[in-house]
């Protein structure tokens, strides 16, 4: 899932920190905002839009987590709309909407520990490659 990868450089002090950061962001935005799927997006977005100009080892692990968080947006947000027409709604719990939310969690979760690790060694100035984002984010941050 998670590989690491030599970097064209070694970043320095600052640049490390700042790619961490933008990993770290995503899990404090988790803890402010749980119930509503958007505010990591929002928060990471902002970070996100506040580096896209700096040293491209910050720009590339900001894009990455970026790209992360809109397809966790996209899947915590079907699963809240879900659980909203379950409670208030003519809409009952199905095995469907149990494998979804239980899909959902598993999701969280491995995002959750690759955001952590990525943190660890993005600080320790290791470039940190997700098997599915990575690709994306090449396309999109380039040199």
């Amino acid at each position: 899932m998670i590989t690491e990868k030599e970097f064209n450089y070694i970043p320095n002090e600052y640049d490390a920190e700042k790619a961490s950061n933008s990993y770290l962001m995503s899990v404090v935005a988790i803890m402010v905002g749980l119930p509503l799927p958007i505010i990591n997006l929002i928060a990471t977005l902002m970070f996100y839009f506040a580096n896209r100009k700096g040293d491209y080892f910050v720009r590339w692990h900001c894009t990455q987590v970026l790209l992360s968080q809109i397809s966790v947006l996209f899947m915590n947000v079907a699963g809240f709309s879900w659980t909203m027409s379950i409670l208030f709604g003519p809409n009952e719990i199905t095995n469907i909407y149990i494998g979804y939310m239980l899909t959902i969690i598993l999701f969280n979760l491995s995002e959750f520990i690759a955001t952590i690790y990525s943190a660890i060694q993005t600080r320790k100035g290791k470039h940190v490659e997700w098997w599915l984002f990575a690709p994306l984010t090449h396309l999109i941050c380039k040199a």
